[in-house]
């Protein structure tokens, strides 16, 4: 790192021939500099940006520091907030805070720094695929694990098959057989954690055929992505994150809606997280689309082995 880069200038790279140590300290006694990190300052007054924020504490933690977690889905469009913190990524044989915290920064050790940083984005960081592991390892549960899967994907940063393929590199990994598993289905269009509760709490378990995951069907005004299309018995269940169970009508009054593809009519359900929040509320579901497709075409659907199911033969 030069030692001015990005706006900011790093005490220990100083050539003497370039600005002595006592004339830097001098211009911060007297507030024309600013002191951002330990040993890294701001030529200037006012406040820093972001990137000069970034830089100073990339500095300040030393050779082979990288952005990572989520500092580093910011950087590949994966987050939607700033993180209040820097996270940063170092060598495993390093420790920048051993000597102090590091203001404003959350310090992770890795012994594959080398292998997982970007090799051309500045500031340095970790590709996107190594960032989607490094935050599902860092999830509180596999709901918010699978919410980066599907932001990866879904906001075309990368691919299922390559966020596997890094996985394969790690022989640690915690939730490896369930982030397998969701690769699969997010590889196959299942691009939220609520469209993944329903193939498996209320598609799989209770016979219903498999969906074709956003399938693109051509509209009068325009195409049309939907979640789930039964093409046989032109029906879609769509999984809305907003719709609301009310309280007072029927699930199948309230979330049906028509509408015309240029061939055929396909009606559609809306179903939402209420629907969808534990086995039971599955298994009312399962019985709600199993009854719905088989008014429109051949008999499917079975009661799956949770207690008190249902579905039944005749649902």
């Amino acid at each position: 790192m030069h030692p001015e880069h990005s706006g900011v200038i790093i005490r220990a790279q100083l050539p003497s021939s370039w600005l002595t140590a006592n004339r830097a300290d001098n211009r911060l006694r007297y507030g024309r500099w600013q002191r951002l990190q330990r040993g890294v300052y701001a030529p200037f007054t006012g406040e820093p940006t972001p990137d000069e924020r970034i830089w100073a504490a990339l500095a300040r933690a030393g050779s082979g520091a990288t952005l990572s977690h989520w500092s580093a889905a910011e950087r590949h469009g994966l987050a939607d907030r700033p993180s209040p913190k820097i996270h940063i990524m170092v060598p495993a044989d390093r420790n920048p805070v051993k000597s102090g915290e590091i203001p404003g920064v959350v310090i992770h050790r890795s012994s594959s720094v080398s292998r997982a940083r970007h090799p051309t984005m500045s500031p340095p960081c970790t590709r996107v695929e190594e960032t989607v592991l490094d935050l599902i390892q860092a999830s509180a549960t596999f709901d918010e694990a699978y919410a980066w899967i599907c932001r990866a994907i879904g906001r075309r940063r990368t691919t299922s098959a390559r966020i596997r393929h890094a996985l394969d590199a790690r022989p640690k990994f915690r939730w490896r057989r369930e982030t397998e598993l969701a690769l699969s289905e997010a590889g196959e269009g299942a691009l939220s954690f609520l469209e993944l509760r329903y193939i498996r709490g209320v598609e799989r378990p209770h016979g219903l055929p498999a969906a074709k995951r956003q399938a693109r069907v051509r509209q009068q005004t325009g195409l049309r992505y939907l979640d789930n299309l039964y093409e046989e018995y032109r029906a879609c269940v769509e999984v809305d994150g907003a719709a609301a169970h009310p309280q007072d009508e029927q699930w199948r009054d309230k979330r049906r809606d028509r509408w015309n593809s240029v061939h055929e009519k396909i009606e559609t359900i809306r179903i939402g997280f209420l629907d969808l929040r534990d086995h039971r509320s599955q298994c009312e579901t399962a019985a709600d689309v199993v009854k719905w497709l088989r008014g429109r075409g051949p008999h499917v659907g079975h009661s799956c082995t949770r207690p008190g199911c249902p579905v039944g033969a005749n649902s």
